[in-house]
């Protein structure tokens, strides 16, 4: 398995606007948060030409035209009073279409949602915060722009943690290991350090209200207890999960890298479904990982190693127990005004403060004594 040269995130910035044969759907795109203040989204969406989606020719505009069309989708679903039966089919069919040559489930991922939606300012300075800034909104804000560029920041820090993976699967002595688990330490505590920075500029209030509405999904949701259908491509509803960071493939890896288990309950099988939104060579990468790790192993063999694996498993119980915090201020606390964005539902679909709260126990169990 070869390296990675930005961690999950793409090797070459995101293209950040189709060719002009695209025109009229880049320029609604852009347009989209004055749209949907105005209403007029679901009117403009009808009157597009068709998307030509044969003529995307590259990897980058095949995740551009995924991005675009997976805004749409969710801006259309999530930007009426009352949420559609289903998608129109000058929407629904290029959205399709377009999912299956990237690989994904036609709903909006984190992939879209953060993976390829940030451009630089200095386009010769650091992929961090205060030199990024998204390429595609909702309605737009600054906690908008800030809850989805600190995930960016965070894959960002993780090159260093995932490459580290790949050299310790070959680690053949405890000083060799114990060299890529400090690496992997020092990326893990830049990660932990970044997710603490999302209440600078994402207030709970305005996440609740304004940014997480339009990232549910149809599966598992109040509002859509059969699904969605995708009118032109199957009259049979579709179920499919919203946008979660348990899509993100970086802690999933490490925990594989050190042997970091969960029982096999609802939530494993959660956890396991949530690959399928993953960018299928990230899934690939973390399955090597997974499969091909005896780090733990090694570690109860050369007790030298221990104190660098423990902090490690200690640091991925950091994130997981400020997510956990976050999850607790920025939804449970929150006033639920309708049902479309429930506060006992995530938005991948689940009870997220129990799967949490597990989670987090699980991987505190992995400390070595």
């Amino acid at each position: 398995m070869k390296k990675l040269v930005r961690g999950f995130l793409p090797e070459v910035d995101p293209l950040i606007e189709l060719p002009p044969v695209f025109t009229a759907w880049e320029a609604a795109a852009k347009n989209l948060p004055k749209l949907l203040v105005g209403s007029q989204f679901q009117k403009t969406l009808e009157e597009l030409p068709p998307f030509p989606f044969d003529a995307l020719k590259t990897k980058a505009e095949i995740e551009r035209a995924m991005q675009l069309l997976s805004y749409f989708g969710h801006a259309y679903v999530w930007g009426q009073k009352t949420a559609p039966k289903s998608i129109p089919e000058v929407l629904a069919k290029p959205w399709w279409e377009v999912a299956k040559m990237a690989g994904r489930p036609p709903v909006l991922s984190y992939a879209s949602y953060a993976l390829t939606n940030w451009k630089r300012l200095d386009p010769k300075g650091p992929i961090d915060l205060g030199n990024i800034v998204l390429i595609q909104n909702f309605l737009g804000g600054i906690d908008e722009e800030w809850f989805i560029l600190v995930h960016v920041a965070i894959e960002a820090k993780a090159h260093d943690a995932l490459n580290a993976c790949i050299d310790a699967l070959d680690a053949k002595d405890a000083a060799t290991l114990n060299r890529h688990l400090s690496t992997m330490a020092t990326s893990l505590e830049a990660m932990c350090d970044t997710l603490d920075r999302m209440p600078e500029r994402c207030d709970p209030y305005i996440y609740f209200t304004r940014v997480r509405p339009y990232i549910h999904g149809w599966k598992n949701h109040p509002a859509f207890p059969v699904g969605l259908i995708y009118s032109g491509v199957d009259e049979k509803p579709k179920q499919y999960r919203g946008e979660t960071g348990a899509q993100s493939s970086i802690i999933p890896t490490l925990d594989g890298l050190l042997g970091i288990t969960h029982t096999q309950d609802e939530l494993y099988h959660y956890l396991q479904e949530m690959r399928e939104y993953m960018p299928e060579e990230h899934r690939a990468f973390l399955a090597y990982v997974e499969q091909n790790s005896h780090v733990r192993a090694f570690v109860k063999e050369h007790s030298e190693c221990k104190e660098l694996y423990n902090r490690c498993v200690s640091l991925i119980n950091r994130f997981r127990l400020t997510h956990l915090g976050y999850a607790a201020a920025y939804i449970q606390k929150q006033h639920q005004a309708t049902s479309k964005n429930p506060t006992e539902v995530g938005t991948g679909g689940t009870p997220f403060m129990s799967y949490l709260k597990k989670h987090q126990d699980e991987t505190s169990a992995f400390i070595l004594e």
